[in-house]
C-alpha cells in the first residue's frame, strides 16, 4: 500500500474531512482497502456514532473529493485551451453519447495535452470517423502526454504530475503515482517538465516512463504494475520524447529529443548506453529542428526506425548502435510513428519547417520500401491504427501551435478516400486504441 492510501485510511478512520480531500487529489484510490478489507467510506462510518454530523460530512467529503479527482464514472469537462494556438475549439463530451457500463471495443483514448484530462472517443461508423464524437473525459493530470493500454484495460498516462492509472473499462482514474525525478514546477507547454514517452513491459508488469527535466538529462522511470509504485530510475538523454521496449522485454530504449541519441536501459540492471542518432548531423544544438522524436521497434529483428524529415529513415541497430539510413519521400517534419499489424510503417507528417517543405502529412511506408503520402490538414503528432490495420487515427494537438482539437481517421485500405475529421478532446497527443 502507498502512502497516499494509507494516509486517506487513517484520515477517513479519524474523520479528518481535509485530510481525506488532499489524499484523494493527490492519486489515493478511494477504492483501498485496510488489513480488515475496509474502505474509506465504511471506516469513515464507524465515526457516526460519536459524531454523527462528522461522518456525514466525511461521506460527502470523499464523494466529492473523489469526483474532483477524476474517480467517478462519466465525463469531467475539459479545460478550454488557448484559442489564439488552436485552429478550433474544444470537443467536450456530450453526456447523452456516454455509453453505459463497460467502454466499448474500438473506443479511442487519447491525451488532451492543452488541459489534464484523457477524452474517450467514438470512433464512428466501423471506426470511420463518420458520426464518432467525443464520449466522455477523466481528469488524470496536468498536461497528459504519452499513453498506453495493457491487456488487463488499464492505461497509464504521463503527465506532469506523475503516471495516472485510470481503468479504460469503466473510465475512472486508480492512482497518479508521482515521480522520484525532481523535474521542477508542474507547468505546462512544450517544454514542461514531467513524463513525455511511456511504454509497458510485454508481460504487462513493468512501466517505463521517460520524465523531463528542463535543461537537463532525463530519466526513464520504473513502476511496478501491480503496487503502482517506481522501483527504479535510470539517467537517459534530454527530452525523452518516446521510450519503447525490446520485442523480448529486456531493453528499455529512451528517444533522448535534445540529444540526438537513444538511450538503452538494461531493463534488469537499469545500466544504459548512449547511441546517437543524427542522420544530419548535431549542428545547431538545442536550436536544431533535424533531432528525432519517435522511434518504432522492428519485431522481427527488433532494430528501430526512427523518420526524419520526411526524407530519411534511421534504422537503428541496438545491439551493435549502428545507424544505417534509407530514403523517405514526404519531404516534412516528422514526429508521431506506429507499424501495423503486417509491418507498414506510419509515420506524421507534422508540416514545413523550411520554404521548399511539403505540407502535413501521413506516410504510409510499406514493407518494401514503398510509400504513399496522405495530405492532412494543419499539424498533427501521433498515430495509432486499429486492431485490423485498415484504419489509421492521426491525433491533431501537436506539440507547437497550430495544433487542432481533432483526430483525422485515414482509410489505409481505400486510395481513394477522403481523411475524415473527428472533434476530440484538447489538444489530444498520445492516442491508442481500446
Amino acid at each position: 500500500m502507498d502512502a497516499l492510501d494509507h494516509d486517506l485510511l487513517t484520515a477517513a478512520r479519524t474523520g479528518d474531512t481535509d485530510r481525506v480531500r488532499t489524499a484523494i487529489e493527490g492519486g489515493a484510490r478511494v477504492d483501498v482497502r485496510d488489513e480488515e478489507s475496509r474502505t474509506p467510506l465504511l471506516l469513515g462510518g464507524h465515526v457516526e456514532a460519536a459524531r454523527p454530523r462528522a461522518a456525514r460530512r466525511l461521506g460527502l467529503a470523499l464523494v466529492a473529493a473523489a469526483l474532483l479527482a477524476g474517480c467517478a464514472t462519466g465525463t469531467t469537462e475539459a479545460d478550454p485551451g488557448d484559442p489564439d494556438a488552436s485552429s478550433d475549439t474544444v470537443a467536450t463530451p456530450g453526456p447523452s453519447r456516454a455509453p453505459e457500463g463497460r467502454t466499448p471495443d474500438g473506443t479511442l483514448l487519447v491525451a488532451d495535452f492543452g488541459s489534464d484530462t484523457v477524452t474517450f472517443v467514438d470512433p464512428g461508423r466501423d471506426g470511420s470517423g463518420e458520426g464518432g464524437a467525443p464520449i466522455a473525459s477523466v481528469k488524470v493530470g496536468t498536461a497528459p502526454y504519452g499513453l498506453v493500454v495493457g491487456e488487463d484495460g488499464r492505461a497509464w498516462v504521463a503527465t506532469a504530475e506523475g503516471v495516472a492509472v485510470v481503468d479504460t473499462r469503466q473510465r475512472t482514474r486508480l492512482a497518479l503515482i508521482p515521480y522520484a525525478t525532481e523535474s521542477g514546477p508542474v507547468t505546462t507547454g512544450e517544454y514542461r517538465g514531467g513524463g513525455m514517452g511511456i511504454a509497458l513491459a510485454p508481460d504487462g508488469s513493468q512501466v517505463y516512463v521517460g520524465v523531463n527535466v528542463p535543461g537537463e538529462d532525463g530519466t526513464v522511470e520504473v513502476i511496478d504494475t501491480a503496487t503502482r509504485e517506481v522501483t527504479g530510475t535510470a539517467r537517459v538523454g534530454m527530452r525523452p520524447f518516446d521510450v519503447d521496449v525490446s520485442p523480448d522485454g529486456r531493453e528499455v530504449y529512451a528517444t533522448d529529443h535534445d540529444s540526438f541519441d537513444v538511450t538503452a536501459v538494461d531493463a534488469d540492471t537499469l545500466k544504459t548506453r548512449r547511441m546517437q542518432v543524427a542522420p544530419y548531423g548535431t549542428e545547431g544544438g538545442l536550436g536544431s529542428w533535424l533531432k528525432p522524436h519517435y522511434a518504432v521497434v522492428r519485431p522481427f529483428d527488433g532494430k528501430l526506425l526512427l523518420p526524419f524529415e520526411g526524407e530519411r529513415l534511421a534504422v537503428l541497430d541496438p545491439r551493435t548502435g549502428k545507424v544505417t539510413v534509407e530514403r523517405m519521400t514526404a519531404d516534412t517534419h516528422q514526429h508521431g510513428a506506429t507499424l501495423t499489424p503486417d509491418g507498414t510503417l506510419l509515420v506524421v507528417g507534422t508540416g514545413p519547417i523550411g520554404p521548399d517543405d511539403e505540407g502535413p502529412s501521413l506516410t504510409v511506408r510499406a514493407p518494401d520500401g514503398s510509400e504513399r503520402i496522405v495530405p492532412l490538414d494543419g499539424p498533427h503528432e501521433d498515430v495509432a491504427v486499429s486492431a485490423d490495420g485498415r484504419t489509421a487515427y492521426v491525433t491533431g494537438g501537436f506539440t507547437r501551435d497550430g495544433y487542432g482539437n481533432a483526430i483525422t481517421v485515414v482509410d489505409l485500405d481505400d486510395e481513394d478516400s477522403e481523411p475524415v475529421r473527428l472533434p476530440a478532446g484538447d489538444r489530444p497527443l498520445g492516442i491508442a486504441v481500446l
